[in-house]
């Protein structure tokens, strides 16, 4: 082995990973698994990494240690690669597509095991309103969904805030009775009782963004009482979003639960300095004592709704309530405006990329600039996000180009920081192969580890390992899994951390990861040298 990777892989230090120990088997017997020869790293903050085998059996991490005497019914060389806990996604909406193909492959052929969905204030249950009786669309009958499937890999799930107001007061711009707050309330807790590792707010998108700071506070105690989080997509991310960093903590004081920012980013240039503020508004917030923290994925664009660019009010009700107000003359100068310079603050309707329709005659536009769209069609840019609104009931993807590479690289690097892909399950083929979407869900992980660790050295490989493992694993409760311990679940990522990239672009999205040799989901081989594996993912039920 090379020495240069070798000094990659090993620090100065060669301590022993507290996780070690002596064989556990017969040397007669053989195990599930057995990774030979990589240098592991167990997914604590401290952790170097030391030369070892690890032996997997029954679902579970069953030995770590030298030369292990164990021979398995698979036998994995690891080495000259890194061997780690398995990658959780701590903000995924990797169950968008899952049910239509279960197989995740953008997933693991990144290392992700665990993805935690039920973000932005959208979850897949509960919807049935004030129904206590029957678990129909409660997330019970979703992890058991996950559960009889199953899926390449783990599914946790928040409960979210949205997804609760609209089951018990739908799409409705006004304040909640205090007996719709009630049953709010009770079926946050019901919820969470079904094993839901937290809360979520999308306060831009409706009906969350109607939530007062009142209903948000509430809401959240339930969390509170089990030490899950508040995790929240903030009101605002581009001039207000200091304003909206001190609305998050006010839940969390409120609440007394921790606080999970989601995707923290500060959008367009004018509003790039304000990091500083709002990491000092975060460490504040720690020596009181709320335990607030945050999430990223590793891009300068975001993807979200086209309507996103219209505001908050003209969104309330139906699509065709929406659609109707952008033509009203009492409302369509004031949409226009507004409109406008939200496009401007990310530089133009040139930073707004097209990432999915429903509209077929419209299709071609996926993947394309809106300003070019515009130009194909002979319209204004403006009236072009109209047309496209119009002719798809409002719903349109897009990808805003409107971050900076200096913020992305501290946010990353920061103590409290996590990382998440805030994307989907992607495919080459097959029904996961929709739209144009942002290249997050097939590269966050690789590029975090190729990028950031090895090209930018923004962060060592421990320190990184930690933030897409133990970190998530701890906040969220997940027990037996974020660190590779003896007794652990068979969770397990086989990498090279010289050549482990994204290959997925805004151009191409759809290219999967390279340089992880092997994923292990609850101890079975998901991912291979390319080949595909069993489905043995599982739904993670918080039971704190």
């Amino acid at each position: 082995m090379p020495s240069s990777r070798r000094d990659f892989l090993l620090s100065a230090s060669a301590a022993t990973l507290a996780a070690c120990a002596p064989a556990l088997r017969r040397t007669s017997d053989k195990v599930d698994v057995v990774i030979r020869g990589g240098t592991v790293f167990d997914g604590s903050l401290t952790a170097t990494g030391i030369e070892a085998d690890v032996a997997l059996n029954g679902g579970r991490v069953v030995a770590i240690g030298r030369r292990l005497s164990e021979s398995g019914r698979l036998e994995v060389d690891a080495k000259g690669q890194a061997v780690s806990p398995g990658f959780i996604d701590v903000h995924s909406h990797g169950d968008g597509t899952l049910f239509a193909d279960p197989n995740a492959e953008s997933m693991i052929r990144q290392g992700v095991t665990t993805v935690v969905v039920g973000q932005d204030g959208s979850s897949r249950g509960p919807r049935a309103a004030g129904d206590d009786e029957s678990d129909r669309d409660s997330l019970k009958a979703f992890f058991d969904s996950i559960d009889k499937m199953p899926a390449a890999i783990n599914v946790a799930s928040m409960v979210g805030l949205g997804t609760v107001r609209g089951a018990v007061i739908g799409n409705e711009n006004r304040p909640a009775t205090d007996i719709e707050l009630q049953k709010m309330v009770a079926l946050v807790e019901r919820a969470l009782a079904d094993g839901a590792c937290g809360v979520s707010s999308g306060l831009e998108y409706t009906p969350g963004a109607f939530a007062p700071l009142s209903e948000l506070i509430e809401l959240s105690k339930p969390a509170a009482k089990r030490r899950l989080p508040y995790s929240t997509h903030m009101r605002n991310e581009d001039d207000q979003v200091v304003e909206a960093v001190e609305e998050a903590i006010a839940v969390a004081r409120g609440a007394r639960c921790p606080l999970q920012i989601a995707h923290l980013k500060t959008q367009g240039p004018r509003n790039w300095g304000k990091l500083d503020t709002i990491f000092a508004k975060i460490a504040e917030t720690r020596a009181t004592g709320i335990d607030a923290a945050f999430d990223r994925y590793p891009y300068l664009a975001y993807q979200t709704g086209l309507s996103n660019l219209f505001p908050v009010w003209a969104r309330d009700g139906k699509p065709e309530d929406f659609l109707r107000r952008i033509d009203e003359p009492a409302t369509a100068t004031r949409i226009h405006e507004y409109a406008e310079e939200k496009a401007a603050l990310i530089g133009g309707w040139h930073n707004v990329q097209i990432s999915g329709v429903g509209n077929a005659a419209d299709k071609p536009t996926e993947g394309m600039r809106l300003d070019d769209v515009a130009k194909a069609r002979s319209l204004a840019p403006y009236d072009t996000a109209v047309a496209l609104l119009k002719a798809n009931r409002g719903s349109v993807g897009m990808v805003g180009f409107a971050m900076s590479e200096d913020n992305l690289e501290r946010i990353l690097a920061h103590p409290q920081a996590m990382v998440c892909s805030d994307g989907g399950s992607l495919a080459v083929s097959g029904p996961a192969r929709q739209g144009h979407p942002h290249p997050r869900g097939a590269g966050s992980f690789a590029r975090v580890l190729g990028r950031y660790v090895r090209e930018r050295k923004v962060l060592t490989l421990g320190a990184a390992i930690h933030k897409m493992s133990a970190l998530a694993a701890e906040r969220l409760h997940f027990s037996g899994r974020g660190l590779l311990r003896v007794g652990a679940m068979g969770d397990v990522v086989v990498f090279d951390p010289s050549t482990v990239a994204d290959t997925a672009s805004f151009e191409n999205p759809f290219q999967y990861a390279v340089g992880v040799t092997a994923t292990f989901v609850n101890g079975s081989m998901a991912f291979l040298h390319g080949e595909r594996g069993a489905r043995t993912g599982r739904a993670v039920r918080v039971t704190a």
